[in-house]
């Protein structure tokens, strides 16, 4: 793992994470989806750091709130998704599906719409780490706003396909109620089972349950796990069902839980 890019875990709004992000080896900082500007100067001025990028993974204003105010503070320039550039406050550099330079790193782009028609994650294969936005949450995955769920699943699939080691820096603090939705569709996953324990020590600490791991999201996630046999039977499908209707019934039956 690179240790050149360092990431710090920056709290924003009620349940919002934003990600500082410094590569040690240029000296540029990006932060990725800040929903306010107030948490980010703090992070930034504890740290002696100046802000060169802003990287956005999809258009809500829980995402995007801070542009503006950062990008006039800093003089950063705003990356965002290419399919919703016109959404994306102060846009600078649109991307979509393509690699980029972080400093010495590269970013890859990865085009993961569901959430909203164009989100992106971002992707640092060196770092082994991915910032997932709405689309993957530990234990769960973001509703389907604007894309379908063929198109949602599709995204998801592609995440699930990481190196299992990359660590995943997700959206929001959700572990927790995704894990009791979890419990209602696989309650019998160990590795479920052991997790659970775990978010439930370190929330009572009020710490966060992130960074994940693909290869953990994989074990016990259950928008990532359409194809077995307890959480078809437990959302009324038949094993011949494909892997999207289960996907679109599990999102359905989090919608209503």
């Amino acid at each position: 793992m690179d240790s050149s890019l360092q990431i710090e875990l920056v709290p924003c709004l009620r349940d919002n994470y934003a990600y500082l992000l410094h590569d040690t080896s240029s000296g540029l900082t990006g932060i990725v989806d800040p929903g306010e500007v107030a948490p980010v100067v703090a992070a930034l001025e504890a740290k002696g750091y100046k802000l060169d990028y802003i990287l956005n993974t999809h258009h809500h204003a829980d995402h995007t709130g801070g542009n503006l105010g950062l990008k006039k503070r800093y003089n950063a320039k705003v990356v965002g998704p290419k399919v919703d550039k016109d959404r994306i406050p102060g846009i600078d550099i649109p991307l979509s599906d393509e690699s980029w330079k972080f400093g010495n790193h590269e970013l890859k782009a990865i085009f993961t719409p569901g959430h909203t028609v164009g989100h992106v994650c971002y992707y640092f294969p060196e770092a082994k780490a991915v910032f997932t936005g709405d689309t993957l949450f530990s234990v769960g995955c973001g509703r389907v706003f604007e894309g379908t769920m063929d198109q949602m699943w599709s995204s998801l699939s592609a995440l699930s396909l990481l190196p299992e080691d990359t660590r995943a820096y997700v959206g929001h603090e959700y572990t927790a109620s995704n894990i009791k939705f979890a419990m209602t569709v696989e309650p019998n996953n160990q590795a479920l089972l052991a997790h659970k324990q775990q978010v439930e020590q370190l929330r009572q600490k009020d710490q966060p349950t992130i960074p994940t791991t693909i290869g953990q999201e994989n074990s016990f996630n259950p928008f990532l796990r359409p194809f077995v046999e307890e959480i078809r039977r437990n959302v009324s499908k038949p094993a011949a069902a494909d892997n999207v209707e289960v996907f679109a019934a599990l999102r359905h039956g989090k919608d209503n839980f």
